[in-house]
């Protein structure tokens, strides 16, 4: 189950660097305009994603910034967000590298941004979560660059293990 979950983690990477470098043939107009995603626009939605990891890095690690507001904007600079994209990427496969099986059993308590009851979670599903929330506002970014006619950014998994990670293809 670790390796999977260090899988995830160069995959999300690398889809990072996929949606980034789409991003990065933006103008500015289209980069911040409200195409009625969640989060509005693609700099927000790029924004929300790296606070919620940096809360859930800080719930796992206990260490780093946990914004308390899911819609905060960290950078108003493109090139900016993307050198903090980069290192929070860095940072959580550093943190797959250094976990064992067991400490994916092991539980987190912490308390969520929006509803302030404690809860206590087991690491592995917590993991799942961090992922999927990648992948699912990755996904929005996806469809708000299809939607202003850009070329269809490839984040498929399998075109990942193809191509830059064939390594996670071994058994």
């Amino acid at each position: 189950m670790l390796r999977h979950f260090q899988m995830l983690a160069a995959y999300n990477s690398w889809a990072n660097s996929q949606v980034y470098d789409a991003c990065a043939a933006l103008t500015d107009a289209e980069y911040r305009e409200d195409r009625g995603a969640f989060f509005g626009s693609i700099h927000r939605t790029l924004n929300h994603i790296l606070v919620a990891d940096r809360i859930w890095m800080r719930r796992l690690t206990g260490d780093g910034t946990a914004p308390t507001d899911l819609g905060a904007v960290l950078f108003e600079d493109f090139s900016d967000l993307r050198t903090a994209r980069d290192a929070e990427d860095v940072r959580i496969t550093n943190y797959l590298g250094s976990l064992t099986d067991n400490a994916l059993s092991t539980t987190v308590t912490y308390t969520p941004v929006t509803v302030p009851t404690e809860v206590t979670e087991p690491v592995a599903p917590v993991l799942a979560h961090l992922f999927n929330h990648q992948t699912h506002h990755r996904g929005q970014v996806h469809a708000i660059l299809t939607s202003l006619g850009k070329p269809s950014v490839v984040l498929d998994m399998i075109a990942f293990l193809r191509g830059h990670g064939k390594q996670w293809m071994q058994v």
